[in-house]
């Protein structure tokens, strides 16, 4: 078993401002406790100029019955400057969308090389076309994506494998600002949050990629519809190695949703029989974000999900039959989780030992949780868990940087290699605060190798294609997932740490198509570029694709 030296040896500094990110989320509080104020937005890294560098999108709530804010909260798009700093290009770039917004996810839709972005907001949703030349269009209305319900996460994915990105869209409840209910203690007069079986659930959407530029809502024909949900956080991902994305949606106060891909165009609800819509002891939870990704480094997706304090971060290992096992307290997730009331999740390797480890974001609902007499305080410490590569996970938020002791109140966290230097850096969106970007300073002892793609006959990013690597650690998978974690995207690329192994000894590409390529001893530290097809390797950041080769 080979691990990096020290897990502290990683360390994470907070460089948000000093980088040009002058961002603050506002929920639109009032007073009223309407309950989206909790939920707070996402992010997403995903380069919209093709120039190499992961820029950053933001996402912004919005004044609510009974707030009045002087200048009006806008989502916000920062340009990599590819120096380690950003600048805010919203205005010429025309995304400030000023609807309540929550999530967002970015996806090259119309395969024509340069990616889109899809908001999600309270009653109305936006599709932002890319131009290619710095500017975005809004086609919301002839693309067919408006939505209009209380939408919070979403992801890109090609569930039909015809080549083009088909999308899932999460909504909360059926809701109405006008009838909010009062909720807290009422001998004592302290108002509060309601639960989230205060409201009526809702169903999720499914819209079918058409090819010519809009969208089906094909969701019961998918046999996806399903009202009882609360859903928070969604994931596309092959948990099954079956080639066809299949799909998780983390619901609160009730069960979770796993729908397996049929690849005829429906789906099927495994939940139960998968056994992963409940917690070990056969109760709903109170799900928020979730992560597909192989922790233990055999081939096939594990699955981690986030709930409410007292109840843990739940970790379902992948049993590589259909089925999973909870091993949440087997792996110590649950020892570590427990205290903590988790949002955003990810599995991602901070040191580059070439062991997935979890992120997770913390930060109570309640904004008077001691006053109305539950356990822990609102703003929350982060969990960062490092796999010791034997099937468990120990805490190490108190030794890997100042940037993981800040107390905030998290919600929505984007991965990337902002500063492409070889290893993976947080970008955490705070509700109504500012916002985190935990740049990663490693000691460079641990190599690693970054993979993009570019799709030909499949989707353009290669969304949903499984890119394996082995090495002397093992075999390592990444899956390219346009959307997951909670209300958030990470970087496209699939990031690889390769502990002190210098080259790779087999990589191979899994396209959503069902091509399969191979290379062998290939050179760590580098930025690959392969394009579905094409056996040369290149180094270095691929062009966007030429007007010719458009679809």
């Amino acid at each position: 078993m080979l691990l990096a030296p020290s897990c502290w040896a990683v360390q994470f500094v907070e460089v948000a401002e000093q980088s040009g990110i002058r961002f603050r989320h506002y929920n639109g509080q009032s007073g009223e406790k309407y309950f989206m104020e909790t939920l707070g937005s996402g992010a997403a890294f995903f380069d919209y100029d093709n120039d190499g560098d992961v820029d950053l999108y933001i996402v912004n709530g919005a004044a609510l019955p009974g707030c009045v804010y002087e200048i009006s909260p806008i989502n916000q798009l920062y340009r990599n400057n590819g120096d380690g700093t950003f600048t805010d290009v919203t205005e010429q770039a025309g995304v400030g969308d000023t609807g309540y917004g929550f999530g967002c996810a970015a996806g090259d839709y119309n395969n024509d090389g340069y990616l889109d972005l899809y908001v999600t907001n309270f009653r109305g949703n936006v599709l932002y076309r890319n131009n290619g030349d710095g500017t975005f269009t809004d086609v919301t209305e002839q693309a067919g994506v408006r939505d209009g319900q209380w939408a919070t996460s979403c992801a890109f994915g090609d569930y039909d494998n015809d080549g083009d990105l088909d999308l899932y869209v999460a909504h909360f409840a059926d809701f109405d600002p006008k009838d909010n209910p009062w909720c807290g203690l009422k001998h004592k007069n302290i108002r509060a949050y309601c639960e989230p079986n205060a409201f009526k659930g809702l169903s999720d959407s499914l819209y079918r990629n058409n090819g010519d530029g809009t969208f089906t809502d094909v969701t019961r024909k998918a046999g996806l519809y399903n009202p009882i949900g609360r859903g928070l956080g969604v994931v596309f991902g092959d948990y099954d190695n079956d080639r066809y994305l299949d799909i998780y949606v983390a619901n609160d106060a009730t069960e979770n949703f796993l729908y397996h891909n049929n690849g005829d165009g429906t789906f099927e609800d495994v939940t139960f029989m998968a056994g992963v819509g409940l917690s070990e002891n056969g109760m709903p939870e109170n799900g928020m974000g979730v992560a597909f990704g192989d922790y233990d480094n055999d081939g096939y997706l594990d699955l981690t999900v986030t709930n409410y304090a007292d109840q843990t971060n739940t970790l379902y290992h992948n049993d590589r039959d259909g089925f999973f096992s909870d091993l949440t307290f087997a792996t110590g997730v649950g020892r570590e989780s427990l205290p903590w009331l988790g949002w955003s999740i990810h599995f991602f390797d901070y040191d580059g030992d070439g062991y997935q480890d979890i992120f997770a974001a913390n930060g109570h609902v309640l904004d008077n949780v001691e006053e109305v007499g539950q356990t822990g305080t609102y703003p929350q410490r982060n969990l960062l868990l490092r796999n010791l590569g034997n099937g468990s996970f120990v805490d190490v938020s108190d030794q890997t940087g100042p940037g993981m002791q800040l107390i905030k109140v998290s919600r929505g966290v984007a991965l990337g290699d902002y500063d492409n230097d070889g290893d993976v850096d947080i970008f955490i969106n705070n509700l109504n605060q500012t916002p985190e970007l935990l740049r990663n300073d490693d000691d460079g002892q641990n190599h690693w190798l970054m993979v993009q793609l570019v799709g030909t006959r499949s989707n353009r990013f290669g969304v949903g294609a499984h890119v394996l690597i082995s090495t002397a650690v093992g075999l390592q998978v990444r899956e390219i997932q346009a959307g997951s974690g909670y209300l958030s995207q990470s970087d496209l690329r699939a990031n690889f740490g390769l502990g002190p192994q210098e080259r790779v000894d087999q990589l191979e590409v899994r396209w959503p198509g069902g091509l399969v390529q191979k290379w062998v001893d290939v050179q760590a530290d580098q930025l690959l570029t392969i394009t579905e097809g094409e056996q040369t390797l290149k180094a270095g950041w691929g062009p966007p694709m030429r007007p010719e080769e458009k679809r």
